[in-house]
């Protein structure tokens, strides 16, 4: 049985990821959603992103819980990051530290070699590799975690398609904050189940 593709993403109500400026002051991520995370994250088998997001990552994540003032989820992240595999996709990476093996191209055969793989299921994060995944019709599971904020204007998450994708719900969770968490799967065959 292949590992299946889980996006990942948090969103304001009205579709953005980030707000004017890459601002994502916005997220009400506490020690309860935090602590969420951890606990969903910590049962993957691998982190796949774009060289942007695992770049971002790689700058803080890998020294984070050595803050005196980190938190417990923080710290408790911080670990669960530097021993996860990672993926990252990259046509001009070279190679990348922190367990990463780098892929060049994405390719219903180069996920199906990813989802081949032993271990647990596949967390995606990052825009634009999220928009190629989505584009060929590779993603498994959605996890949406709505933030209550309507922004007005940023980066939209989901990119216009002339093809609808039908989702069947899986589960839904309200957080104390109001992030509330809408997990959805695909409505029909993958085209990675071949």
């Amino acid at each position: 049985m292949r590992r299946r593709i889980v996006l990942f993403v948090s969103l304001s109500v009205d579709g953005y990821f980030e707000g004017p400026g890459h601002d994502l002051g916005w997220n009400l991520v506490d020690d309860e959603v935090h602590a969420h995370f951890n606990h969903v994250l910590a049962r993957m088998g691998g982190f796949v992103s774009g060289r942007v997001t695992h770049e971002l990552m790689a700058s803080y994540w890998p020294t984070a819980d050595q803050d005196p003032a980190a938190d417990g989820p923080t710290v408790e992240f911080a670990g669960i990051w530097r021993a996860m595999p990672k993926t990252v996709f990259s046509r001009t990476l070279d190679r990348a530290d922190w367990n990463t093996t780098v892929v060049r191209e994405v390719t219903p055969e180069s996920v199906a070699a990813l989802t081949a793989g032993p271990g647990g299921d596949l967390t995606l994060s990052g825009a634009n590799l999220a928009a190629s995944f989505l584009a060929q019709d590779l993603v498994d599971e959605f996890r949406l975690y709505v933030h209550p904020v309507v922004l007005g204007r940023g980066a939209l998450f989901f990119r216009p398609s002339d093809r609808p994708l039908p989702l069947a719900p899986k589960d839904t969770h309200r957080f104390a904050n109001g992030v509330t968490l809408l997990h959805y799967e695909r409505g029909g065959p993958s085209p990675l189940d071949g």
